[in-house]
């Protein structure tokens, strides 16, 4: 579009009198048409809406454009991950799944578990309950895209402005309160991918599963539960969010301006293995309420339950000890580098293509 001459600037900014100096600078650079431009300010108003308008359409169709190719990104590395994934879960529920006769002996480690599930599954059992896992993606990123700025402008506290205390309490309450929300709609998936990950073949009958599929497991909780039974162990996963982010974020800032200093400021390698290292942290502290939350899972459609995550928390450390908290710890620990591993490849394809990445949410 060509530019205008300077005599018709001036009138288009005539046109345009009393609207905000960026807009007058816009519509003068980009000429609109003359009937357009000459026409009096209500006219002005009606194309200052309109171009709100294109852009909050092309802000819209850019927020649609990375939520669908990061959900490539997220399924790439969440079926990458998988494997591993599966065989994290089995161990571990192990206990679990033995109290309820879905097991004959517990796992002797990754590698036998890994063994035993292709011998007596096959090797596409790895993935099972990957589905469902994959699916969470995209209701989770539509979730956080709808309550990001609410959230954002409740517990908005800067760290400079309102000091590092305040704004950790900001970010702990903002992750939370968004945890929460998000998990209110998708934690019946996160619920069905355990139980079809755990749902191994039944060693008293002959290699039956308890369950078909996805669709089969929401009907048979159901059935025997109720909506209780797809949200238990609900409150521990929310507890688990905020404890996560507060280890992470906590040990990051305290870290960041010990370590990265000097030669390593900047370094691209000691940023990663920093925040490797955070992120490991913070899962392995917080792993013990996963494992709460997962075995309270494990008990939906079974005569007995826990009556809390407290009570949980109790009688799994008096009858199998503070060790069993952190059963497949080591697997989780592989599997976050699997996934990271191959997500940074396929980074690099992204932005090969596209000239962007395009992350995939947890």
């Amino acid at each position: 579009m060509a530019a205008p001459q300077k005599g018709e600037v001036d009138q288009t900014k005539k046109s345009f009198m009393g609207m905000p100096g960026f807009v007058v600078d816009f519509l003068s650079m980009y000429r609109l048409p003359v009937e357009v431009q000459r026409r009096p300010s209500r006219s002005a108003k009606h194309a200052l809406a309109a171009l709100e308008c294109e852009v909050a359409r092309d802000k819209s169709r850019e927020n649609f454009r990375d939520t669908r190719v990061g959900g490539v990104s997220a399924a790439v590395s969440k079926s990458a991950a998988a494997p591993i994934e599966r065989v994290k879960l089995l161990i571990q529920n192990q206990d679990e799944m033995i109290r309820a006769g879905r097991l004959d002996r517990k796992y002797d480690g990754i590698g036998e578990c890994f063994k035993r599930t292709v011998a007596d599954e096959g090797m596409v059992s790895l993935w099972r309950g990957n589905t469902a896992n994959v699916l969470r993606y995209f209701p989770t990123q539509a979730l956080n895209f709808a309550f990001r700025d609410t959230y954002k402008t409740m517990f908005g506290y800067k760290k400079e402005r309102d000091g590092y205390w305040w704004w950790m309490f900001g970010n702990l309450a903002s992750g939370g309160a968004a945890g929460a929300t998000s998990l209110l709609f998708v934690y019946s998936l996160d619920y069905a991918r355990t139980r079809l990950a755990n749902d191994a073949k039944n060693a008293k009958s002959g290699g039956d599963r308890q369950f078909n599929g996805l669709v089969d497991v929401y009907r048979k909780t159901l059935a025997s539960d109720g909506i209780a039974g797809l949200y238990r162990g609900f409150m521990p996963s929310v507890t688990g969010i905020i404890v996560y982010r507060g280890l992470y974020f906590g040990l990051y800032d305290s870290i960041k301006p010990v370590v990265l200093v000097g030669s390593l400021e900047g370094n691209f390698l000691a940023s990663f293995l920093l925040g490797w290292t955070v992120t490991t942290t913070a899962g392995v502290a917080s792993y013990p309420l996963d494992t709460i939350r997962r075995r309270m899972m494990m008990t939906s459609g079974e005569a007995v339950k826990y009556k809390s995550s407290m009570d949980a928390a109790s009688q799994i450390v008096a009858k199998e000890g503070v060790k069993s908290l952190f059963k497949g710890a080591g697997a989780n620990i592989l599997r976050g580098v699997a996934g990271a591993g191959v997500l940074s490849i396929y980074d690099q394809v992204q932005l090969l293509m596209f000239g962007k990445a395009f992350k995939g949410g947890s």
